[in-house]
């Protein structure tokens, strides 16, 4: 079974390294083109250290004259040797670090690229700290035999070549050869047998230390209010603790093999040596010879490192393309169409048709849970519609049907009459916006937070975005201004803050169709109510979907859709469904008591304190 393991591991680790070759031929070939002219030299180095020897030391001692001109054409002819061969390594090292960062930064991109493109439910099913590590370190780990892998190839060049050049010196010697360099790939072989495993959890801790850290860092805020210190830092540390003990034996495979591997090359040069002295008193091989076979032995001893660095890195390479491969190929992603929505500056028209949706489960053996059931209302061109219904009715997932972060799974979503599915991505971007519950905001500049490099989109524009989101005030206010840095996600914000310039930047775009998702829940009911009400004023051409909780806010809808239970129960004006419907008047009652007793207590709190201030 070990011996099957380690036979796949090294066919998918080649096919990995083939992989790379097809995509980077021509550097491939530069690199394997300075290797081999280093290992061809290095043969030539050989035998002319045993000419030198042979021809012009020995005769030296012997008559107690050395021939200055002979010593001369050795010495220049080693020097232009080791200039070819710094030659050789040069393009062999730059080719392969080249090749090795273009395959990194390449497949960085296309993990990133396939995760913009697989849909919202994918993400769901995945930790962001594994999404990380896999366009982080398991690309790094895909491309990591990549450096050494020229110099291996060079190298079984440079041992076709010496093994020839050693049957034509003497067979004797040669058969030191056949019997070293066997037990060489043998020992690498049975260390990569031993290091796949290993390597393998390795990676896999990798990806579990990394999701650990994220999850505790993105939630700061919960950790530190809750009293979490010590068990996250605790729970971080089991895992850390489990990296370690997968490195350290790691480690410690290395560092018994590591000796061995250094070991029988010079076990060998002794063989050559021992036999080598024999020989040469036989008569068979000359001085000459004799150094050069020793030499070459010595020489040859860490270019054959190479291939054991290759075949040792295959089972992390193997590891590593593994969890690549597994974003690369995942399917599920929302293909779009060729339609193109009317660029006009004109509100849209928003309709579900009969849409039923549900979330995949964690288990994809498991069918999907409904959350929607035959939903069917529209949203009409210059009009605000308020969606409102109990936690957990499916408010917000009919607002990420409106944008298409999802697709219903029957039933369709139609903005203008044609189908979401139908529309060119930019073309959907373009019309409607999203504004979701939990502000986004990048670690940037308030106008590079609101513009979003679009093009067309001015200051002055920028301006009238934050003036019709009501963060006009509060951005002149800044040191810098526009150009006043947020921190990440905002940190130097408030949340109500957050949210109106997420809003402002969704403005600035000028969308026909904005949707948003109880998008002003952390602004002042005051604040909230005039920025919605400067949106229906405003020539903006907008038409509006808004998950709504604030009868200020609901007050304000042309028109009320109300869903329990992810299904649409009524619609109609606010004040009709007051009157007939009975669950949708108890729930805006109690939403009104519950703010009119957040209410009462900040103002009990603002009272307290200008209490103690005067005191």
């Amino acid at each position: 079974m070990a011996s099957k393991t380690s036979r796949d591991v090294l066919v998918r680790g080649l096919r990995v390294l083939g992989r790379a070759i097809r995509e980077e031929p021509k550097i491939f070939a530069v690199a394997v083109g300075g290797s081999v002219l280093f290992g061809l030299l290095t043969i030539g180095s050989a035998y002319l250290v045993g000419a030198i020897v042979g021809d012009v030391v020995v005769p030296a001692i012997s008559t107690g004259r050395a021939d200055t001109g002979l010593l001369a054409l050795g010495a220049a002819a080693l020097i232009g040797i080791s200039v070819l061969k710094v030659v050789g390594i040069f393009g062999r090292r730059l080719g392969a670090g080249y090749m090795q960062f273009r395959l990194q930064a390449a497949y960085r991109r296309r993990v990133t690229r396939r995760y913009l493109e697989l849909p919202l439910a994918w993400h769901q099913r995945h930790a962001t700290g594994t999404l990380l590590s896999n366009a982080n370190s398991d690309v790094e780990a895909t491309w990591f035999p990549i450096a050494p892998l020229p110099f291996a190839v060079g190298t079984v060049v440079m041992l076709v070549t010496a093994f020839a050049s050693l049957f034509a010196t003497d067979w004797v010697l040669a058969l030191v050869g056949v019997a070293i360099f066997p037990a060489l790939f043998a020992l690498n072989v049975v260390y990569s047998r031993r290091m796949a495993p290993r390597q393998a959890r390795a990676q896999q801790l990798r990806a579990e230390v990394s999701e650990i850290a994220h999850e505790s860092f993105d939630g700061a805020l919960v950790v530190k209010t809750m009293g979490r210190e010590a068990q996250e830092t605790s729970r971080f540390a089991a895992r850390a603790g489990e990296l370690r003990d997968a490195l350290i034996s790691v480690g410690r495979l290395r560092g018994v093999f590591d000796p061995m591997l250094e070991t029988l090359p010079s076990v060998g040069t002794l063989a050559v040596l021992l036999i080598g002295a024999w020989r040469l008193r036989q008569g068979a091989v000359t001085v000459t010879e004799l150094v050069s076979v020793a030499f070459l032995f010595t020489v040859l001893a860490f270019p054959v490192r190479a291939i054991g660095w290759v075949l040792a890195e295959l089972p992390r390479s193997v590891a590593g393309w593994e969890r690549v491969r597994h974003v690369l190929t995942a399917t599920g992603e929302m293909p779009y169409g060729d339609a193109e929505l009317d660029t006009r500056d004109t509100p849209a028209t928003l309709a579900f048709d009969r849409v039923g949706f549900g979330y995949e489960p964690a288990d994809p053996q498991q069918p999907a849970q409904p959350v929607l059931h035959d939903i069917s209302f529209t949203v009409p061109p210059g009009r605000t519609v308020a969606l409102v219904g109990p936690t957990g009715s499916g408010k917000s997932t009919i607002a990420a049907l409106a944008v298409r972060l999802v697709d219903p799974q029957s039933g369709r979503v139609t903005i203008d009459g044609l189908d979401v599915r139908s529309l060119r991505a930019a073309s959907l971007a373009a019309t409607a916006a999203l504004v979701a519950q939990v502000p986004f905001v990048f670690d940037d500049t308030v106008r590079a937070n609101i513009a979003l490099d679009r093009p067309g989109v001015t200051d002055d524009e920028v301006w009238a975005a934050l003036r019709l989101a009501g963060a006009d005030g509060f951005v002149a206010r800044l040191p810098d201004g526009l150009d006043a840095m947020v921190g990440e996600r905002g940190t130097t914000l408030s949340g109500g803050q957050r949210q109106r310039l997420t809003l402002a930047r969704a403005l600035a775009g000028r969308p026909r169709l904005l949707v948003l998702d109880d998008a002003t829940s952390a602004v002042d009911p005051r604040v909230e109510a005039a920025i919605l009400a400067a949106l229906r004023r405003a020539d903006t051409a907008t038409s509006i979907l808004v998950v709504a909780y604030r009868r200020a806010t609901i007050a304000l809808a042309d028109e009320v859709v109300y869903v329990e239970h992810g299904r649409v129960v009524a619609h109609g004006t606010h004040p009709e469904l007051l009157a007939s419907c009975t669950g949708y008047a108890d729930l805006v009652t109690a939403y009104e008591k519950a703010e009119a007793e957040r209410e009462r207590e900040k103002a009990y709190e603002e009272a307290t304190l200008d209490a103690e201030v005067g005191a």
